[in-house]
């Protein structure tokens, strides 16, 4: 091991530690309450006031004694408010002081990101006509799984909790997405490939008001393992209650005694549909709870850094670097690493030089080529607070790739310096000292930025695929990054790599080390703003570590096939559990995140006798501070007898990306040509029009068929995107995506812009290319601005058309991960043929159904039609009405 050391300018150490977080005073009195949150200086939003509206306050319950019911008030202070676990269910009491604040099992640091400069800001008073979500108003909770984890700002609903069964909305679900509100109860009716009953579940999901914490361990079946949920049948004088899902009869022991049956609602399982369990049989750390600014903290980072990068890419990637870590939390531990021949291992102890410790990158590091690095007196991991100014330095001291190699070629060992990195994550971890074994690791992450191929060292394969043994060798690595992903997970490390350049990185060698770690790849036109983007959010990217997903549904039904971050596990996530007649599916997961989902298809087995089927849920995770988690979702689905009630409830958003997402794992498995690829969905069309209609396609269903034929010219499935690494790349993100990103994946949002500064939303035809008009479109990955000829030509206008468009395309991506990049330019330009391609051409169609179907242009004058009409370039694909017409069908009606 070598060191090597870099004169630099003196550097003063920091000057003051993290100060305390935001206080908060609570006026005592009875009364409505008024929370005052000073600016906060991470997120510098102006104050916000939380005021209960006045009226008569809800009466206190008082529990009668005995075992049934038990009240508990926590103790006044700053810290985490901690319930009680007890045989009955548990009333909350908020103290003076920060406000009411639940248990955080915090998973990360969610900060707001800060980006490269971007274009003037632009103020107009109207906004986007952006789609309210169904599960209640406001922006979303900034903390993972805050559903009931609130952060202190939020006030503690005191009301009494209304039953989602008592509204008949046991469907509903911020968390689940069901492609259909009702069952059909005919088999053959039901059982349809072409369009399957199925759902999305993102158990992960970021809510503002999330489930109820309960910490104790929850009562579950002995029968099927099914946890107590809303749906059970429960005996409140002796507390036994009957299973939701196998009708089982169990146990409570003593729970669930109390004096009437409208007690039962004070129990948080049996009044909602989710919920969280703090498993204390289960925790390492028991009585330890995380919340407020501690729930900020995570685990240690380290970048890894190409050394092969030309100097226009090093400037770029220089720069995303000092956002990166300006922007990370004082008590973020960070360290740096860069690999090209060698790994260099930089020293944050030597406070005026540049100074790191260097091992050769051709094969793996051993412990004797560790210890010096573990037991020396090298500082490789520093908090952001002591160290920002030397962080700085070592980033401005990068040099870039000078030999005359092609980019493809430079010799990168990536795979040594990950192995480096997670070796000094380990630290000693082999060794026993004074009879304890150390636990190594835990939410870590490592952050790879990298320009080309692993070429050198272990995992590395050749420069060229011409390479007579290349197939051979490319197998081997697969195999070598696949172990090296199971080593990290072991260890509690998870590994992203964001990839920038033209230069080809070679995905199928790279995308099992990510996928056995539990992170992601991504791929980058350079080292800008959006890779700096990406990069943040990837370091504050909130995760559980150790994850299960469990499935179980009535026994009428049955699961078909999972899509999602996941893979079976023959094994029960507690061994200790052992159940009668468990028929779950249970799915191990790396992580567990916000922007992860399961897709699910279910078929009847037999004809329903049932009014309604249930299903559960479960995902069970490791917090960082080694905290077991248990969320619990439980819903239920009437079932019905008449098809057109059936047609009716069909969420055509849902089936839509539930069908997409089956399509575009056949195409990723199969060596189908794009072809046969498309006509797949052509037959899934006139399949589902011959059972529910006959020539024409059902008009509840009329969305459906335009979503599968973006589908259908969309980047997934060829085309639009011509190279194997970023179909591959697009096609990762939508098959464990959460819904949000996949319906903009599957049907691009297109918003035009009026003068004014409103946006109007329209269809994604090309029609909306109008002259004087500026458009934004939504396409999931990627955003594109498009402005009008005639409107470029006025300067002033188009200023602030752009400026508009901007802050509108930063808004529609502002929490999405991850971050699309956000493209813009002129009618007419070679770059416009990006945004064209995405849009259906509907100047093909008659007057009278562009008219139907894209009621705007009745706003044109005749001038202005026939304009539009000039403007518009033959070529051979069809519109959407052409389409159904090649297939024999009458296009749907518009919706």
């Amino acid at each position: 091991m070598e060191k090597k050391t870099a004169n630099t300018p003196p550097i003063l150490p920091s000057s003051s530690p993290p100060g305390p977080g935001p206080q908060y005073t609570t006026p005592p009195g009875p009364g409505p309450q008024q929370f005052t949150t000073p600016p906060s200086q991470q997120f510098r939003s102006p104050p916000v006031q939380f005021t209960t509206p006045p009226g008569p306050s809800p009466q206190q319950f008082t529990p009668p004694p005995g075992p049934g019911l038990q009240q508990f008030t926590p103790p006044p202070g700053h810290g985490p408010q901690q319930f009680t676990p007890g045989s009955g269910p548990q009333q909350f009491t908020p103290p003076p002081g920060p406000g009411p604040q639940q248990f955080t099992p915090a998973l990360g640091p969610q900060q707001q990101f800060s980006t490269p400069p971007g274009p003037p800001v632009f103020s107009s008073p109207l906004r986007a006509p952006l789609r309210p979500s169904p599960y209640g108003p406001g922006p979303q909770s900034s903390s993972l799984y805050s559903g009931g984890f609130s952060n202190g700002s939020q006030e503690l609903p005191v009301s009494q909790p209304v039953l989602a069964r008592d509204l008949d909305l046991g469907f509903e679900s911020p968390f689940v997405r069901f492609s259909a509100h009702k069952v059909l109860k005919r088999k053959k009716q039901a059982n349809i490939p072409s369009l399957p009953f199925g759902a999305i579940v993102s158990p992960g999901r970021v809510i503002q008001h999330g489930p109820d914490i309960i910490e104790r361990d929850p009562l579950r079946c002995h029968n099927c393992g099914a946890f107590s949920n809303l749906f059970c049948e429960i005996q409140f004088q002796t507390g036994q209650w009957n299973c939701a899902i196998c009708n089982y009869s169990n146990s409570s022991e003593g729970h669930y005694i109390c004096n009437s049956q409208q007690d039962l609602s004070l129990y948080p399982e049996l009044a909602t549909s989710a919920v969280d369990y703090v498993l204390h049989s289960n925790n390492r750390r028991s009585g330890f709870v995380s919340v407020g600014d501690v729930a900020r903290s995570s685990g240690p980072i380290f970048v890894l850094i190409d050394e092969c990068l030309d100097e226009p890419h090093l400037q770029h990637l220089q720069g995303s670097l000092h956002a990166f870590v300006d922007s990370l939390s004082p008590t973020q531990r960070v360290g740096f690493l860069t690999f090209g021949r060698t790994v260099s291992i930089y020293d944050f102890s030597e406070g005026s030089v540049v100074s790191a410790d260097t091992v050769p990158g051709e094969k793996s590091p051993t412990q004797e080529t560790l210890k010096p690095l573990i037991y020396g007196t090298g500082l490789y991991l520093s908090h952001m607070h002591a160290s920002l100014p030397v962080a700085h330095s070592i980033i401005s001291s990068l040099r870039p790739y000078r030999l005359p190699v092609p980019e493809s070629s430079r010799d990168r060992c990536l795979a040594t310096a990950v192995e480096t990195a997670l070796g000094l994550i380990r630290g000693p971890t082999a060794e026993i000292n004074r009879g304890i074994i150390r636990k190594s690791g835990g939410n870590c992450r490592i952050l790879a930025c990298l320009g080309g191929p692993c070429t050198f060292g272990p995992g590395s394969v050749p420069s060229s695929t011409s390479h007579p043994n290349y197939a051979y060798l490319e197998k081997n690595c697969v195999k070598y990054m696949e172990k090296l992903g199971f080593e990290a997970r072991k260890c509690g490390t998870v590994i992203d790599l964001l990839c920038a350049g033209t230069c080809p990185v070679r995905i199928s060698v790279l995308q099992p080390l990510v996928r056995e770690s539990g992170g992601v790849l991504i791929l980058h036109d350079d080292f800008g703003e959006t890779f700096g983007v990406n990069l943040q959010r990837a370091s504050t990217r909130s995760s559980g570590s150790n994850g299960s997903f469990e499935i179980r549904c009535s026994d009428e039904f049955l699961v078909t096939q999972v899509i999602g971050p996941g893979e079976e596990s023959e094994s029960q996530p507690d061994p200790h559990e052992n159940f009668k007649n468990d028929n779950s599916l249970t799915l191990q997961m790396n992580t567990v995140e916000q922007t992860q989902s399961f897709t699910i298809s279910f078929e009847h087995k037999k004809d329903l006798k049932s009014e309604f089927i249930h299903f559960q849920f479960s995902v069970r995770f490791s917090t960082s501070y080694q905290s077991e988690i248990s969320r619990v979702i439980t819903l239920r689905v009437p079932t019905t007898d008449s098809l057109s009630s059936y047609l009716s409830s069909i969420q055509s958003a849902t089936s839509s990306i539930i069908i997409s997402k089956f399509i575009t794992l056949d195409a990723t498995t199969s060596k189908l040509c794009s072809t046969l690829k498309k006509s797949s969905i052509d037959e899934r069309i006139k399949d589902i029009s011959h059972k529910f209609g006959s020539h024409k396609f059902p008009k509840e269903i009329a969305d459906i068929p335009e979503l599968l034929f973006h589908l259908r010219r969309g980047p997934l499935l060829g085309g639009l995107v011509t190279h194997e690494d970023e179909r591959a790349v697009l096609r990762e993100v939508f098959l464990s995506g959460d819904f949000e990103i996949c319906e903009r994946m599957v049907g691009p949002r297109c918003l035009m812009w009026r003068e004014g500064g409103e946006f109007e939303e329209c269809k994604a035809y090309d029609l909306v290319m109008q002259s004087d008009k500026a458009v934004v479109l939504d396409h999931g990955t990627d955003v594109f601005i498009w402005l009008g000829a005639e409107l470029a030509g006025q300067e002033s206008k188009s200023a602030a058309a752009l400026a508009a468009c901007r802050t509108l395309a930063e808004e529609l991506s502002e929490t999405r991960f991850p971050a699309p990049r956000i493209l813009s330019f002129k009618e007419g330009s070679s770059q416009a043929r990006y945004f064209v391609s995405r849009l259906i051409p509907a100047h093909k169609d008659p007057t009278y159904e562009q008219e139907a179907r894209f009621p705007q242009l009745q706003t044109l004058t005749q001038d202005q039609r026939s304009r539009l009409k000039s403007s518009f370039v033959h070529f051979d694909d069809f519109s959407f009405c052409e389409w159904m017409r090649s297939l024999k069908l009458v296009p749907p009606e518009p919706s």
